[in-house]
Parts: C-alpha cells; structure tokens; sequence
C-alpha cells in the first residue's frame, strides 16, 4: 500500500486531549479504509506565522499512514469538513522513517540545550553587524 504523511493544525482553544479525540477519529477512519496509523505525533501548540481564522496559535499534529487512496481521501474529506481543522496537508512518500520526526528531534534538542533568553546567539549577531 502506499505511504502518506499528514499533518493537519488544530485551533488554538481545543485542549490537548481535544487533539488527542480528534487524532483518534481520523486514525479510527484510516482503519475503517483498510489502513493503519504507522505514526501519531503531537507537535505542541506552535504559533503560526500569520493569522488564520482569527488564530495566532495552533496545536499541531503528524500522522504517518500506511492506506490505500480511498482511505486517505476520506481522511483528507473529513480534515477539511472538521471545524477544528484550521490547515491540513497530506503528503504521498517513498518511506516513512524510523525513530522520531525532525520536528520531533529539534523539540528534544531545544530542550536539552541552553535556556531560551530570546537573543540571537553571539555568532549570529556578528555575521548581522558586518
């Protein structure tokens, strides 16, 4: 079957275990297609880099599916009829790779860096200067 990965926002005011409900009725109608949910992933609440709906903020979530069309097409129907659902992008790959996602991975090296004062690091700044 083929591959796809989805990634769809959600507004800004649901909770995180609204995402979580959310995230399990779009993998219960992946199953019902005749696929399966390979990866779930909750991205956080991000902010977004302009408005939509009135939402500056969006909790954000990425599915790797494993599905025939027909499945992923529904998916895709329901994303775009969900009042929830401020974005939604659906992506057919050649693989889905192992372990955690690169937005997953810089999350964790966020967190086990240095604190975030909100400057711009030293280097930067002088590369900015010259």
């Amino acid at each position: 079957m083929p591959l796809y990965e989805s990634t769809f926002v959600a507004r800004q005011d649901l909770s995180r275990q609204d995402v979580g409900k959310l995230t399990e009725s779009l993998t219960a109608i992946v199953e019902q297609g005749g696929g399966k949910v390979v990866k779930n992933e909750y991205w956080g609440l991000r902010g977004l880099a302009y408005r939509i709906q009135k939402n500056r903020r969006g909790h954000y979530a990425w599915l790797a599916i494993d599905a025939p069309a027909d499945a992923v097409k529904e998916l895709e129907r329901n994303l775009r009829i969900n009042e929830d659902v401020i974005r939604t992008l659906t992506v057919r790959v050649e693989e889905i790779s192992e372990g955690p996602s690169v937005m997953m991975q810089q999350s964790r090296s966020r967190d086990e860096g240095a604190p975030d004062t909100g400057e711009a690091p030293a280097a930067a700044s002088e590369e900015i200067a010259s």
